[in-house]
């Protein structure tokens, strides 16, 4: 009996949308089931440089020019620390903590510009899932997807609502991009919250930020901005919108949010004030939405894919968002993730085996992200002296563009072990530094 599509997928975010058009392209029939009617606003406005590639590969970029979204040419990280830090050997520091890059700096394979974008999600997304729509996907929005069923080996099957209807699609197999829902982590109980962190979100739009005031550098001031408060493991992002509005949130341990026994506005001014530097220029400026929070923030899979499926982006994992790396991981994953799709429907295979070269990838890159990200938690300094390093600033540089995939690359080697003397030796110029998180990368 033949099945009603190729492949099913759920979810209409980045990573769905990326994999609807790879597979289309490929001749495959391909349905994509979205819960919410686009556009809609998400979190996550920032992309990097490893995107590009995909999104040339399946011809949205061309679209997403179209949409006119403000080009992004790098990064800045500021501080409120005002002590003058001990460079330890290295070379290249500035007197602080504070650091940035710019993407052209280093070339990048697949990539043919020095920017990349940040982007609102309602609109991006939107562009996204129309272009996979031109190529022969199906797209059913306002659908909710309640399971799936693996019952049968020729098949597996969507149980869906439909307005009043609860109908049934059957597929080859099942791409899972349901975002955070998780929807098979949870149906397949593998999910596990991240033991360290546990990160909470507040965040809003502003307009008339005067982003000038807190540039590091004039010309830089459509970097995104991450700026450090002087509380443990908390920090704000800043991310242009558009020429007038400015993304902001305020991210921290979720413990904290609790302890505070605050609403979202009073939590988040009580945090922005400890930067008074950004606290007066957001006061000049008028919210344009309602603050939102963001909660869930890091969880692993104990199995990303197996008969007749796969999970792509956040639906397989999702680490801190420090350094932007949300949709680039949804843009890749799918990206990779089609690869061993498009060979198992030649074969006529679904076995977990033919997903085995996409499952590897993504675990090694999901190692090396959080790798990166606990190194930078537990000793920020050790950051912005490898960044401004000339000797290692290209291989920091190649990370923060989102080209993470390398198996163990050399510079978290030697970044790892940096960390280690310096807790080992509590009479460290730098043992004062660390910070309260403390990681290492999963073994999964």
């Amino acid at each position: 009996m033949t099945t009603d599509f190729d492949v099913l997928i759920v979810g209409g975010g980045p990573a769905g949308s990326t994999a609807a058009a790879y597979l289309a392209k490929a001749g495959l029939s391909v349905a994509l089931f979205e819960s919410e009617i686009f556009p809609r606003p998400h979190v996550g406005e920032s992309l990097v440089p490893a995107t590009t590639p995909v999104l040339l590969e399946t011809g949205a970029m061309a679209e997403v020019e179209k949409a006119g979204f403000p080009r992004k040419y790098g990064a800045a990280w500021t501080t409120a620390e005002e002590r003058e830090i001990p460079r330890n050997g290295f070379t290249g520091m500035s007197y602080d903590w504070t650091a940035q890059v710019k993407f052209g700096e280093r070339e990048q394979p697949g990539v043919d510009r020095e920017y990349t974008f940040h982007v609102d999600r309602g609109k991006f997304d939107l562009v996204l899932l129309k272009h996979a729509e031109s190529l022969g996907a199906r797209i059913f929005q306002g659908v909710r997807v309640s399971g799936a069923d693996f019952g049968r080996e020729d098949r597996v099957s969507l149980n869906c609502r439909m307005g009043p209807r609860e109908v049934t699609i059957s597929g080859r197999m099942l791409v899972d991009a349901s975002g955070r829902q998780t929807l098979l982590g949870r149906q397949l109980r593998v999910k596990d919250p991240d033991p360290v962190f546990d990160q909470y979100a507040v965040h809003t739009w502003f307009e008339g930020l005067d982003r000038k005031a807190l540039a590091t550098n004039p010309e830089d001031v459509d970097h995104i901005y991450i700026h450090f408060l002087p509380i443990n493991d908390t920090w704000v992002w800043q991310i242009p919108i558009d020429d007038t509005v400015t993304s902001i949130g305020v991210v921290t341990q979720k413990h904290r949010f609790r302890e505070a026994n605050a609403d979202r506005e009073k939590f988040f001014w009580e945090f922005v004030r400890t930067r008074p530097d950004l606290y007066e220029e957001l006061r000049k400026c008028t919210r344009v939405r309602p603050f939102k929070p963001e909660g869930d923030y890091s969880y692993s899979m104990r199995q990303i894919c197996g008969d007749r499926f796969v999970m792509i982006g956040d639906a397989a994992r999702f680490v801190d968002p420090i350094f932007s790396s949300g949709v680039s991981i949804a843009l890749n994953t799918a990206r990779l993730a089609s690869r061993d799709i498009i060979a198992a429907c030649e074969a006529d295979d679904f076995s977990r085996e033919r997903f085995r070269a996409y499952e590897q990838a993504q675990r090694r890159g999901a190692r090396n992200w959080y790798d990166f990200i606990s190194i930078y938690y537990r000793l920020n300094i050790l950051f912005a002296a490898f960044v401004q390093d000339p000797r290692y600033r290209l291989d920091v540089l190649k990370l923060l563009q989102g080209d993470m995939w390398d198996e163990d690359p050399a510079v978290l080697r030697e970044m790892r072990e940096f960390v280690s003397t310096v807790e080992r030796d509590p009479d460290h110029l730098w043992h004062p530094y660390l910070g309260s998180l403390r990681a290492s990368a999963p073994t999964l």
